[in-house]
């Protein structure tokens, strides 16, 4: 049976992504030299992983002469959003609540990071 295809970013499709999301558009050639995380990608992994990233709906691509210019179609801050829902609904049973928890309960927060917050969530009502 095929295994079902996901929609979710891979470590590897993120590092791709952020690189388009922080330059733009892009050949695979400025992908690569946009990267800075080890290890090192070869072109054929980032050409297959930027065509697998066009597959699930994040890029689109336009012919430049012989290069193909890879854009996002999905902006950071809506990946953020899907990504931060898939990890509500598997580990905080849908509750935005339990999830704020964990995190302050897990992290050391400055004075400031902490009155930051408090600011955003009084903002939020």
């Amino acid at each position: 049976m095929a295994r079902k295809e996901s929609t979710v970013l891979t470590e590897a499709e993120h590092r791709l992504m952020d690189v388009l999301w922080t330059r733009g558009a892009s050949t695979v050639t400025e992908v690569l030299e946009g990267l800075t995380q080890e290890p090192p990608l070869a072109y054929n992994t980032v050409l297959t992983t930027l065509r697998i990233l066009e597959d699930k709906g994040y890029l689109t691509h336009d012919k430049e002469g012989r290069a193909f210019v890879y854009k996002p179609k999905v902006p950071r801050e809506k990946a953020r959003q899907s990504a931060l829902r898939l990890l509500m609904s598997r580990f905080f049973d849908n509750s935005a609540e339990q999830l704020v928890h964990n995190l302050l309960s897990s992290e050391k927060l400055s004075n400031a990071e902490m009155k930051r917050l408090k600011k955003m969530i009084e903002e939020a009502r």
